[in-house]
């Protein structure tokens, strides 16, 4: 399956209108959980401004001096990602820039493994929720109210049915929501 997850406020946003989004750091509970939501995976899609923010896990050691960190840092470094940049000219790590289109790496990407395959970027996520490629959607729902900023979900220009498949409330007062893509009969 393909996947698109984010940390999300209450009113939708990844980020705020400055682009920030500290009020995503998770505690302890809600990190551990990351891990194992990250480890289960066989691939990464995203945009270059996730990769650049998740890049730290592969290039700052004292993110390592801690077990949760080690822990993170090893999973995420292990994952094969390819990065979709019009401005990167090369990339580090277990990553390659994408040589085709959304559609085609994604099948690519799903193709090289079999477990699930992530995709993160706003503008990356939404291309590949308006072509149908995304399967579930995961939310961690803050409670926070930004009022603006980088939305979650695009707009499309066709609707879609989700099927809710799972919550799970954290100690923090975060709410996970996972929701697959509804399907009828003719997919």
């Amino acid at each position: 399956m393909l996947i698109y997850s984010m940390g999300v406020s209450v009113d939708g946003f990844i980020a705020d209108r400055e682009g920030a989004f500290e009020w995503t750091a998770p505690i302890e509970e809600l990190f551990r959980f990351h891990i194992a939501l990250v480890s289960e995976l066989g691939g990464y899609l995203c945009g270059r401004r996730l990769y650049e923010t998740m890049l730290v896990w592969e290039t700052d050691p004292s993110l390592r001096e801690n077990e949760p960190g080690a822990a993170f840092a090893d999973v995420w470094c292990a994952i094969p990602k390819v990065v979709f940049s019009h401005t990167l000219e090369s990339v580090q790590g277990n990553a390659r820039l994408a040589e085709a289109s959304v559609a085609e790496e994604a099948a690519a990407a799903l193709d090289a493994t079999d477990k699930d395959v992530a995709i993160g970027g706003a503008g990356l996520a939404a291309q590949a929720i308006e072509l149908g490629l995304v399967d579930e959607l995961r939310m961690f729902r803050y409670p926070v109210v930004v009022g603006g900023g980088t939305p979650f979900l695009p707009p499309v220009t066709e609707g879609f049915s989700l099927d809710l498949i799972e919550t799970r409330p954290f100690g923090s007062r975060v709410i996970y929501e996972r929701y697959g893509r509804a399907r009828d009969g003719s997919d």
